[in-house]
């Protein structure tokens, strides 16, 4: 015990020396400048600058917009890394990060998803979104920091993600390189939704994004979590949710002024609120360079990257320069690097963030912004999570062979045949004793993660979970492409449900543990998780206009379960799961139809038995678009 206590104390010390070379590193090879740029209604954004000290040259720029904090604040306070990654650091460029409008110090109102205005008038002080913000903030830049050569990048990550990709439509001419990195793509489908359903999960996230400020350096939502943590046990997340009853008592007790969480139940349905946020409906006239990055285990935003990506390809054909990187990570982790590359138990790889930031973030900014003659990559830089390899693709989605699943009695899962129609796979769903969502016991968090990758065993043990899988495969199968889940469904005796299909990996069950695996873990007979989604079953046929089941009527639902790359390897077994309860990651849904979920009593939630019918299937490569996919979106 002591030698594990100065292991660790060794680790601290070398952490902290580390963090302290940085910032001495940025220190003396950068000069920091603080500036409140004006917008062109009058309101001033507060403006960071780091510049090299370096003058014997020009650099281009490359700009954070964020609501998450500038910090740190000051003259002399410096952060301790600088840009996407140290290798761009250490090359040389004119960082600038800016708090956006009422976040932190700057000065206006904040609004989540703000809007997109088309147009984009210089002149029309009222024509103001995230597009027109980085519009003026360029052109100031472009004309006002020194040492400069006229071209600026964009990158960010998450909600950053976000401010970038609303800045690719109507954009400056100096913008020539954008990466929207784990980008929210619109708040109905990713983020705080999952195809209409509400992630519970994310209740801690709320007091971040729903409450005005005055500018600040310092957290107004600290104390904001006080009510949370009266609810009961924050060590274990399904108790503590289940123990917060129906969401009314979140209106109730715990968020009665977070004006987010209002803007969330007063608009259930996929109305204009929402519709407007949705900045992938506005990627058009995009005609510089776009890298947009994700990761195939973000619990957060998967959506929106691929989404983003497939919108600025389609809405823009002669854009030759917009590429897609997918790499095994969760929310954000391509930004660091902790050597092996973990996403819950199951090790991918070591050091591929140090390669993606090396080998394609780098190059990507330094062709579009310095002209370096690099090699340009390709349309799509995808990793297979099952060879656990990147591959250069020059489409995605790739045109490959259309894949389906069907399901057949005894749990057999068919691989290009659909059961029989006349068959039909029942379970009793019961939204007081909801499917866990973790193989685990897991403390409350601000947004989940690990589950992505998660073993199953705890799901495919339980009488309301269907489970189906093929036999040990006798040769790899590569899924690649869009996933659409087209089920065939008969709610016997209640009016309303949601559906969960997942896509699982079963290792062989000599399966061995390799040196990175948990000791508590055993991969032996793993299910893990490669993909899945929620659907709720009221949006089936217009996300804005939400209709009961008919008891006993057969009824179609159909919806994507987001984008796969995954070879399933010779030995292992492909099975799906089907179920309708998924607690917390998401809310639950009473199954007794109630206009609005949010304002659902206790005894609104009813227990019932869902039928899926031999006809349905889940289909790989149809290569839809998600014009296609969402009924809504088609309006």
């Amino acid at each position: 015990m002591k030698n594990l206590f100065l292991y660790i104390l060794l680790l601290a010390v070398i952490a902290f020396a580390k963090a302290q070379s940085n910032n001495n590193y940025v220190k003396e090879n950068y000069t920091k400048t603080i500036y409140k740029i004006e917008m062109r209604d009058g309101v001033k954004l507060h403006t960071v600058v780091y510049a090299p000290k370096d003058q014997s040259q020009t650099y281009p720029i490359m700009m954070q917009r964020t609501c998450y904090s500038v910090a740190p604040y000051g003259p002399d306070a410096y952060k301790s890394s600088l840009g996407p990654n140290k290798f761009m650091m250490d090359e040389g460029y004119i960082f600038v990060y800016q708090d956006v409008r009422g976040r932190w110090m700057s000065e206006g109102d904040f609004d989540n998803m703000r809007p997109h205005v088309p147009g984009n008038n210089p002149k029309n002080p009222s024509d103001i979104d995230e597009s027109s913000d980085t519009y003026d903030t360029v052109e100031w830049l472009v004309k006002n920091v020194p040492n400069n050569n006229g071209k600026v990048g964009q990158w960010g990550i998450s909600y950053p993600g976000f401010y970038t990709a609303a800045a690719l439509p109507e954009a400056h001419p100096a913008l020539v390189a954008s990466s929207p990195q784990a980008p929210i793509g619109d708040f109905f489908f990713d983020d705080f939704h999952h195809m209409g359903a509400t992630l519970e999960s994310y209740l801690m996230a709320y007091p971040v994004f729903g409450h005005q400020t005055e500018p600040t350096t310092e957290s107004w939502y600290a104390d904001k979590w006080d009510a949370m943590r009266q609810v009961g046990n924050i060590k274990d997340t399904y108790a503590f949710h289940m123990a917060i009853g129906p969401l009314k008592n979140v209106t109730e007790n715990i968020y009665p002024d977070n004006f987010f969480w209002q803007d969330v139940v007063n608009h259930p349905n996929y109305d204009q609120f929402w519709q407007q946020r949705a900045i992938i409906n506005h990627l058009d006239k995009v005609d510089h360079a776009v890298m947009t990055v994700g990761g195939w285990f973000d619990a957060e935003d998967l959506y929106g990257p691929l989404n983003i990506y497939k919108n600025v390809e389609r809405r823009n054909p002669k854009n030759k320069h917009n590429t897609i990187v997918m790499g095994p990570w969760s929310h954000g982790d391509w930004s660091r690097e902790r050597g092996r590359q973990m996403v819950n138990h199951i090790h991918f790889g070591d050091s591929i963030s140090t390669f993606y930031q090396k080998n394609i973030e780098t190059r990507f900014f330094a062709r579009h912004l310095k002209n370096k003659k690099t090699k340009p990559l390709p349309e799509a830089y995808m990793f297979d999570t099952g060879l656990k390899k990147w591959e250069e693709m020059t489409q995605w989605p790739p045109n490959e062979p259309r894949i389906s699943f069907g399901f057949a009695a005894n749990g057999r899962l068919l691989i290009n045949k659909t059961g029989q129609a006349q068959e039909q796979f029942d379970y009793v769903s019961d939204p007081n004793h909801p499917v866990p969502f973790r193989s685990e016991v897991t403390p409350v968090t601000f947004t989940p993660r690990a589950y992505m990758t998660d073993d199953q065993r705890h799901a495919s043990r339980r009488p309301d979970v269907l489970t189906f899988q093929t036999e040990i495969l006798e040769e790899d199968v590569r899924l690649a492409g869009e996933i659409q889940a087209q089920l065939d469904v008969i709610l016997q005796d209640i009016t309303d449900a949601d559906f969960v299909v997942k896509l699982i990996d079963v290792y062989p069950d000599d399966q061995a543990n390799d040196e990175a695996t948990p000791e508590h873990v055993t991969l032996a007979g793993y299910q893990q998780l490669v993909r899945a989604e929620t659907f709720r079953g009221r949006f089936r046929n217009d996300f804005s206009k939400p209709e009961a089941f008919v008891p006993g009527q057969q009824t179609s639902v159909e919806f994507p379960l987001q984008d796969v790359l995954h070879t399933f390897k010779k030995g292992h077994r492909i099975m799906i799961q089907i179920h309708s309860t998924w607690f917390p990651y998401i809310d639950r849904n009473p199954q007794k139809y109630v206009d609005n979920i949010f304002e659902a009593d206790q005894e609104d939630f009813t227990a019932g038995r869902i039928s899926i019918l031999g006809s349905s299937q889940v289909v790989v490569g149809e290569n839809n678009g998600i014009e296609d996919q969402l009924p809504a979106l088609k309006q």
